[in-house]
């Protein structure tokens, strides 16, 4: 274009406005990915619609779009109906639009209609890839894989405090028929909107730190929109679901549809309340077992106790016979030898007892003996006991008398070092002593009370007190 053609930056948008217009002018289907939107006060919704590559996540085109309030009343209910999805930044529409230009604004374009069905085919093409990303992660199957307690009694419960249903399951277990026991602790959760996925995984990630206290896990919604089930599609979520350590049981609160995490989940049920009659069904299942056995062991104890009571009497009575037999022939022997002993003890004693009188004369002697000789040598060791003693007592005495000698010798030399410093310190006293110092025809000069050091410290007009060795005089400095 030549210089001499120009044009106004109105003029060249107007022309790019009617170019558009011309190319455009019918309405256009466009698929896109919404990644803001906004909608203000007086009902209109504003979006950025991106197209995004699926392999980089690298955005490659992007452009505003508006949905004028009164498009807008009827195009979000009958997608969100439809679909059961929000409508909401994240999900992907095929849109039919007019595209605009406006001279000051830009391009942007002007949402007319949408189909839901294109929206409906992404989620579950969305659903399909988290599941099959899952089978091969080798976690889609890790929590339906462990083994439920026989009694599950500690619950973890991750719910909303406000969730439509988790009244109903605390009551329903707190009042069962049976009266059974049930230990519950909330771990509250966002159960709708974009926060979801989040909330839940990080309530979980605080039930993990109490693994070994809770027997299962249950994950609550109760009520809620169906279009709210969307949030629960989630990989992050599901993950953490599969490979959660404890079993998971599910209460979603939908009849017709499976969310992923239920797919993993390791029991599946509608609503908290049917959370509720599981857990307690399964106890009443444990415990009408522990009444069968209980049968079946009283039953078993008392045909067992039959047996042993037949078993019992025909031992008792074989005992008795057996019992009899034996007293008879141990009366028998017993009588032989009171027979024997009779006569055998008078001719025992008097064995004993001549060897006694000849054992105790020998002791006789021998003790005698044994008693001289030992007070012999107890008057010996006596002996040298005391003569050792005065040899020691004489060593210490003298050595005792050689400490107290050197003792005085020391003592007086201290003494007469010690006076000696006291008489050098009072001769120093006397030479510094203030008084001498005067008499020797010195003077203190004073000002205030205060001893003056330097001629700095004067001034014209100051009075001075002259101490000196006979008196004091008071002055006036007149020059300096």
């Amino acid at each position: 274009m030549m210089r001499d053609t120009q044009l106004s930056l109105l003029e060249l948008n107007q022309l790019v406005k009617n170019t558009l217009d011309d190319a455009f002018s019918n309405l256009v289907w466009v698929k896109a990915e919404i990644s803001e939107m906004t909608v203000n006060r007086t009902g209109h919704c504003y979006l950025e619609l991106v197209d995004v590559d699926p392999a980089t996540k690298a955005v490659l085109a992007r452009a505003r779009a508006t949905i004028w309030s009164y498009s807008f009343r009827m195009l979000r209910p009958y997608f969100e109906t439809t679909t059961g999805q929000a409508f909401s930044q994240g999900i992907k529409v095929l849109v039919s639009v007019k595209v605009e230009y406006h001279p000051v604004y830009g391009f942007s374009l002007n949402i007319r209609d949408i189909d839901p069905s294109y929206t409906m085919g992404d989620m579950a093409r969305k659903r399909r890839e988290i599941i099959q990303q899952l089978q091969e992660d080798g976690v889609f199957d890790m929590n339906r894989e462990l083994e439920l307690p026989l009694v599950p009694q500690r619950i973890a419960v991750v719910s909303s405090p406000t969730a439509a249903g988790l009244q109903d399951f605390m009551d329903q277990l707190a009042n069962n028929p049976q009266g059974i026991h049930f230990y519950t602790k909330l771990f509250p959760a966002v159960m709708q909107g974009s926060e979801t996925a989040d909330s839940i995984i990080h309530a979980l990630e605080q039930v993990f730190q109490y693994e070994d206290f809770f027997d299962v896990v249950c994950i609550m919604r109760g009520g809620g929109a169906q279009l709210d089930l969307a949030s629960f599609d989630h990989y992050e979520l599901a993950y953490h679901v599969a490979q959660f350590p404890i079993p998971v049981i599910t209460g979603i609160g939908h009849d017709k549809d499976e969310t992923v995490i239920d797919l993993v989940a390791h029991t599946k049920m509608k609503t908290p309340t049917a959370v509720a009659e599981f857990l307690i069904n399964g106890a009443e299942r444990f415990e009408q077992l522990l009444q069968d056995l209980q049968v079946r062991f009283a039953d078993l104890l008392a045909q067992r106790l039959a047996e042993e009571q037949e078993f019992l009497e025909e031992a008792v009575a074989s005992l008795k016979q057996g019992v009899r037999q034996l007293v008879s022939e141990e009366e028998h022997r017993f009588e032989i030898s009171r027979l024997h002993l009779q006569n055998r003890v008078p001719r025992f004693l008097k064995q004993k007892t001549d060897r006694f009188q000849k054992y105790s004369q020998r002791l006789s002697g021998a003790g005698q003996r044994l008693l001289k000789d030992e007070m012999y040598r107890l008057h010996r060791k006596a002996g040298e006991l005391q003569y050792r003693s005065q040899r020691l007592l004489a060593a210490r005495q003298t050595k005792l008398d050689e400490c107290r000698h050197v003792l005085k010798i020391r003592m007086t030399d201290g003494f007469r070092l010690q006076t000696n410093k006291l008489e050098a310190f009072e001769v120093k006293k006397r030479l510094v002593d203030p008084v001498r110092v005067l008499q020797r025809g010195y003077s203190l000069a004073y000002k205030n009370g205060r001893i003056v050091k330097s001629v700095a410290d004067l001034g014209e007009g100051d009075q001075l007190e002259t101490r000196l060795a006979d008196g004091k005089v008071i002055s006036k400095i007149i020059n300096k």
